[in-house]
């Protein structure tokens, strides 16, 4: 076999069924499935003893895991030549792995792979596409794109060699595995390029993600992490630091009003102590780290102000609760 098409999960519910669905029909068949599964109590075990396909390879948890527990398994079982991971409530088109191939046919000395996608919401319904990406990308390009926020990334869909994968040690281990498919994109362009097909070749699915759903404090370390990162990049190679230098400030303001916003809506006692103010201080430190000079003031964005004001009192804070209780569209802008 060519291809390992990765699947971990966690009671699946009905998602894994027209997941697996449309990977079995792949009309390139020349592939494996290995369904990583992590002692789901939905009946998703149940239901996957049911296939009877010789491209299946089911490998059960001992004990329940953590998503970055099992995800973390995906090193150690034995892979294809080349590897995808998909999330169970995501879905491939029918000409997935034969686009892929020629995509690799096309350019063998790529490091990793890249369709055009659609974001579709729970019932399968299109919310919108995938931005537009370069046919080729460095990795020094990439981070710029990312970085801009001008391209998508998730961790369903890419195509890597599992030799390479192995050797980058997998996905990093970022809490809920948020940012981690980020530094996986980069470190694996480090050494080649991305190539890309414009073709829309899988469907990922906005539909209680990880990053809707995560703890306030998973959240920012999850950010923390990927900014020591991006230190580290300047720290290993020069090359890294134009776009760092260019975007680095306004990719840490985007996040520092998005992630000021969420603790808002947080209640105080949920969010483990945390505060906007403080992590209004963090983010300037963050800055300071990875552009010395800069002139980064978070509070010049109207809306972070506002939210730090909102968040000094208890009596504020309560009543920004309530009135999102009662309307629940965006109100900081």
């Amino acid at each position: 076999m060519k291809f390992s098409i990765v699947l971990p999960v966690k009671n699946g519910g009905e998602y894994i069924k027209e997941c697996v669905q449309s990977i079995l029909a792949q009309s390139c068949t020349d592939f494996n499935l290995h369904i990583l599964e992590n002692c789901s109590t939905d009946g998703t075990a149940e239901w996957l003893q049911t296939l009877d396909d010789d491209r299946i390879i089911i490998i059960p948890a001992e004990r329940s895991l953590s998503i970055e527990e099992n995800w973390a398994r995906i090193l150690s079982i034995q892979k294809n030549e080349f590897m995808t991971i998909i999330g169970h409530d995501d879905i491939l088109e029918s000409n997935y792995l034969q686009v892929m191939n020629d995509l690799i046919n096309q350019f063998p000395d790529a490091s990793l792979y890249q369709t055009h996608f659609k974001f579709i919401d729970a019932k399968g319904n299109l919310i919108r596409r995938c931005k537009p990406m370069d046919e080729k990308q460095n990795a020094v390009e990439f981070l710029a794109s990312f970085l801009q926020r001008t391209i998508d990334v998730n961790g369903t869909g890419f195509m890597i060699q599992s030799a390479d994968y192995n050797e980058l040690e997998g996905i990093p281990l970022y809490p809920n595995l948020l940012f981690a498919d980020f530094e996986l994109w980069i470190k694996a362009t480090e050494s080649s390029y991305i190539a890309i097909t414009t073709e829309e070749c899988f469907s990922f699915r906005l539909h209680q993600s990880t990053t809707t759903i995560s703890a306030d404090i998973k959240m920012q370390t999850s950010f923390e992490q990927f900014i020591y990162f991006l230190e580290k990049l300047q720290n290993e190679n020069d090359v890294f630091n134009a776009p760092i230098n260019k975007y680095a400030t306004d990719f840490i303001q985007f996040w520092c009003r998005g992630l000021s916003h969420r603790l808002l809506r947080t209640p105080k006692l949920k969010r483990d102590n945390l505060s906007v103010a403080a992590f209004i201080d963090k983010c300037r430190k963050y800055a300071n780290m990875l552009v010395p000079g800069n002139n980064f003031n978070p509070l010049k964005d109207r809306s972070v102000n506002l939210a730090k004001q909102i968040d000094k009192f208890p009596i504020t804070r309560n009543l920004f609760l309530l009135f999102k209780q009662i309307y629940s569209k965006p109100i900081l802008h």
